[in-house]
């Protein structure tokens, strides 16, 4: 069932409910008040009736009578008198005596004064009347022929009424909730016509600044991520092809040339060197492709725990030079270590070794000669640790680029790369809720900061 239908029916069950609850509330109101009317009318003709026979005088055959040319016009009222010994004085019509009265009945009606009862829908009165210091009992019932026609009326009125409102209560929650959810309709339509090949489009907001337009609001900046991660991918597969094909490009042309013709021992071995070079050049490829996948985890899914920046720091700067021993690495600590947990943080010390190696490669191998210096420093609430080189500097085109996966700068004639390790060295940065930035010169050098905060 649609929602649409759903809020019709909740609407029209509540709005009926309430219709239901007055109208049996009006009804057994009006209902009451036909009964107590009636009984009042009952106790009222009694009375009459006993004044005209005690005070009045006027004989039985008149009274019964007057009862007798009544009743073939209007529903007269019957009226039966006793005396205290329950003895009968008076009977409009004794054969008909729709009260029947009992002993125990005109007893009830001398000790409470007053008695009201139905007899099927007849409603009868017992009361008790004094006359020169004697007691009495008036039993008087009638039908109310009248007051029952009213009441079949109003009830027919209501039930009419009731039937009459359901139906339209239901018509106008169609429309209410066909206004209400025609935002979301057209929210629906937006995203049918929206897939992977249209990914700028967008939902349309409604006008009114409610809970669907937020809603859209969140979708659309659902789909901004969503496109942006397409893009991203479609950038990143399109340069991975271009990486990849660089190489094995090489060692395909290599490995023909050195299978063409006979050559020397000394023409196979430089074969083999540069075909062994490309092949270090896709190990280097495809373990910075696995890193980079590494960084781009949920921080939730990465196993952190407390580790000593200049620890990780040497364990970085010892790799670093077991893999290029020509490079020198300065490691400098500006302050004495007065607290272990100053130079704390809760990380991963895999990926943090992964960060630190790359900013520790770039600034030797764009540096003649192949030096860098790494410059630690810590406060209480963060730690700072500057990388920096007087190599060949970074243009000023180029900075804003830099953390760009697979972007390469004017100086990638100065040293081979695959331009992924800035970009994930800010990833592993960011992960750890810490920032980098550079400060760069042509020809003067570079100076990459890092701060990571002790949390």
């Amino acid at each position: 069932m649609t929602i649409q239908n759903r809020l019709s029916l909740l609407f029209t069950f509540l709005t009926a409910s309430i219709l239901l609850v007055f109208a049996v509330i009006i009804y057994v109101t009006s209902e009451k008040n036909r009964e107590n009317t009636f009984y009042r009318t009952l106790h009222k003709e009694a009375l009459t009736k006993a004044n005209l026979f005690f005070k009045a005088k006027i004989d039985t055959k008149t009274l019964q009578a007057i009862y007798t040319n009544n009743r073939s016009i209007i529903n007269e009222v019957e009226v039966a008198i006793y005396d205290d010994h329950y003895n009968l004085l008076y009977h409009d019509d004794a054969n008909i005596d729709v009260v029947k009265e009992n002993t125990k009945m005109l007893n009830s009606v001398l000790k409470k004064k007053e008695i009201r009862f139905y007899l099927d829908k007849w409603q009868a009165i017992g009361m008790r009347y004094e006359h020169e210091e004697k007691n009495y009992i008036i039993m008087a019932a009638a039908y109310d022929l009248n007051g029952y026609h009213k009441t079949y009326i109003a009830k027919r009125n209501i039930l009419i009424v009731f039937l009459s409102s359901i139906i339209f209560i239901y018509i106008m929650g169609r429309i209410f909730s066909r206004k209400a959810l025609s935002p979301m309709t057209n929210i629906v339509a937006n995203v049918k016509e929206i897939s992977a090949t249209n990914l700028d489009l967008r939902v349309q907001l409604p006008k009114n600044k409610d809970e669907i337009a937020e809603l859209a609001t969140t979708f659309n900046q659902m789909l901004d991520r969503l496109e942006k991660s397409f893009d991203a991918q479609k950038d990143f597969v399109s340069n991975i092809s271009h990486e990849l094909r660089t190489p094995l490009t090489a060692m395909l042309t290599e490995l023909q040339l050195s299978t063409g013709n006979l050559r020397t021992n000394e023409e196979y071995r430089k074969s083999i060197d540069n075909a062994i070079n490309d092949a270090q050049k896709l190990v280097r490829l495809s373990n910075s492709l696995l890193d980079l996948a590494k960084a781009n985890y949920d921080q939730t899914e990465i196993v952190q725990k407390e580790i000593r920046l200049d620890e990780v720091l040497l364990d970085a700067r010892n790799d670093v030079l077991h893999n290029q021993p020509e490079f020198k690495v300065n490691l400098i600590f500006e302050k004495e270590i007065e607290d272990d947990d100053f130079i704390s943080v809760k990380g991963n010390e895999y990926l943090l070794k992964v960060a630190f190696m790359n900013l520790i490669e770039n600034g030797c191998k764009f540096s003649k000669p192949n030096e860098s210096s790494i410059a630690i420093t810590y406060f209480k609430d963060k730690t700072i640790i500057r990388f920096q080189d007087n190599g060949i500097g970074i243009a000023p085109d180029d900075l804003p680029n830099i953390f760009t996966p697979f972007f390469r700068g004017d100086n990638k004639g100065f040293a081979n790369g695959n331009g992924i390790g800035l970009s994930l060295t800010q990833k592993i940065i960011a992960l750890h809720n810490g920032t980098i930035s550079v400060v760069s010169e042509p020809n003067e050098g570079s100076t990459f900061t890092i701060e990571l905060p002790h949390v």
